[in-house]
């Protein structure tokens, strides 16, 4: 599905990391895998640490942290929130909202719509999506975007398909109206078909968490893990990224009449480095113009890392200038996902650590 969007632009983005981080060498000895295979995958994928946050904190007290650092600096006002938009698969209950919640806490206006989306991988382009499609309406002129996942605890110690990548993390991204045209082109696909190659079997209501759920079991490939802890089927991921992401990108410039030598950043969720330069390589994409550098530093926080790795590797320079981005995220879902737009002179872009 296309969309297409005018008179929008992003503001601002705040990424809030744990302060607590974790070297891949610290949790080797958990895996069942000799240390010279270990510091192999430790090269491929492109691990060194991940940023994990404390126990007890949750995706909401990221949120309400950088919120509370925007209202602080002046950054943003909290009379100025027309929509709260909270996008995460680690919300804090079941019910209420988790969006309502964050509400309550800084007692926002009535007339803020709250929304919570369980969406991953792709979580950040469909958040900016669902943003302009409410700007669309009168009535909404700023929606604020919450992207967290904190699914560290969900992780099983002792696989290393998903431990030593997962990372948790919040962003923030403002989503406003705009004087200029500034077309945003959109695009967004799904595949339920896939939905279980990505999943925590248990802990719903389809399957409630109990002792026989926490027994430990070992796969084929010597991992050991639980139906409470992520199942991830890295050979589907990957195939299905390689497979599904390109054609996405290539109907993009299509959509947008902009050539790929014109975009200035590739800015796409990072589930680790061997398979984004994978994807850079089939696109035709340099190397350099996709930053591959989220995993490497922070871990994978899912939808985070897109806002993450602009405001890690552009911080200032979209302060100061404007750039033509090409963001994509894809997975969980499975869901792909990508935008085009013109992108700059931001009001704050900008991590922080809780």
């Amino acid at each position: 599905m296309d969309f297409l969007f005018k008179h929008k632009r992003i503001g601002g983005i705040l990424t809030i990391l744990p302060q607590k981080a974790v070297k891949f060498e610290d949790e080797m000895a958990n895996y069942n895998f000799s240390p010279v295979k270990s510091m192999k995958l430790k090269m491929a994928m492109g691990y060194n640490e991940h940023r994990i946050a404390a126990p007890g904190q949750t995706s909401s007290d990221f949120c309400r942290f950088g919120l509370q650092y925007l209202f602080d600096e002046a950054l943003l006002k909290p009379e100025e929130i027309d929509a709260l938009l909270f996008v995460s698969q680690s919300p804090d209950y079941f019910m209420p909202p988790t969006s309502n919640m964050i509400h309550g806490y800084f007692g926002l206006k009535h007339d803020c719509l709250c929304m919570d989306i369980n969406q991953g991988c792709a979580g950040f382009e469909m958040g900016v999506i669902q943003a302009c499609l409410l700007l669309d309406q009168p009535a909404v002129s700023k929606v604020v975007l919450l992207n967290a996942d904190v699914l560290s605890p969900k992780v099983s110690p002792r696989d290393r398909n998903s431990k030593p990548l997962i990372g948790d993390a919040a962003a923030i991204t403002i989503v406003e109206q705009c004087e200029e045209e500034n077309p945003i082109y959109a695009n967004i696909k799904m595949d339920g078909t896939g939905a279980l190659v990505l999943n925590i079997p248990a802990g719903g209501f389809r399957l409630p968490s109990s002792p026989e759920t926490a027994v430990m079991e070992e796969d084929v490939a010597g991992n050991f893990r639980s139906k409470d802890n992520l199942v991830m089927q890295g050979d589907e991921v990957f195939n299905f990224v390689q497979r599904e992401v390109p054609p996405m990108i290539e109907h993009l410039y299509e959509q947008s009449g902009v050539d790929r030598h014109d975009v200035d950043w590739y800015m796409f969720h990072q589930p680790n480095k061997f398979m984004l330069h994978k994807l850079a390589d089939k696109l035709g994409i340099p190397h350099e113009k996709m930053p591959a550098n989220i995993v490497e530093n922070f871990g994978n926080a899912s939808g985070v890392t897109v806002p993450t790795c602009i405001s890690f590797n552009l911080g200032e320079q979209l302060c100061n200038s404007e750039m033509r981005l090409c963001m994509a995220g894809f997975g969980v879902g499975l869901t792909w996902s990508s935008l085009m737009m013109k992108m700059g002179y931001l009001k704050f872009n900008q991590i922080i650590e809780f």
